[in-house]
C-alpha cells in the first residue's frame, strides 16, 4: 500500500475531512477529532485507542503508538502493513471518533 491508497481510503469514510495537524497532514470527523496522521512519508498514525492498538501491534508493519503514558493508537508502515488490516484500523478509528449521525451512514 501506498500512502496515495491510504489517503484515499480514510477520505472515503462519511465526513472525513483533511487538515494540518502540527505541520503534518491529518484525518478528521465530526467536529475536527483527529483519525490518522502522517508524521513521514510512507507512515500513518492511526488513532484506534488501546485495547485495539495492543492487540494488532504484533502485526508486520504495525507498532504502537506511544503518547506519554497513553498508548493512543498504532503507527503504520505502509509498504509493509497487509491492506486489508489497515482498512480494519481506519474504520475502527473512524468508528470510535465518528458523531453517531455518520456512524449510521456507514453500512455494517
Amino acid at each position: 500500500m501506498d500512502l496515495d491508497r491510504a489517503v484515499a481510503a480514510v477520505l472515503a469514510l462519511p465526513g472525513v475531512t483533511e487538515a494540518d495537524h502540527h505541520g503534518r497532514r491529518s484525518f478528521r470527523v465530526g467536529a475536527g477529532t483527529v483519525l490518522a496522521t502522517v508524521p513521514s512519508d510512507g507512515v500513518l498514525n492511526v488513532l484506534v485507542g488501546e485495547e485495539l492498538a495492543q492487540a494488532v501491534a504484533a502485526q508486520p508493519g504495525v507498532t504502537l503508538l506511544t503518547w506519554g503514558m497513553t498508548t493512543p493508537g498504532v503507527c503504520v508502515e505502509l509498504t509493509v502493513v497487509d491492506p486489508d488490516l489497515l482498512d480494519e484500523l481506519l474504520h475502527a478509528a473512524w468508528s470510535r471518533r465518528a458523531p453517531a449521525s455518520l456512524r449510521r451512514q456507514l453500512p455494517g
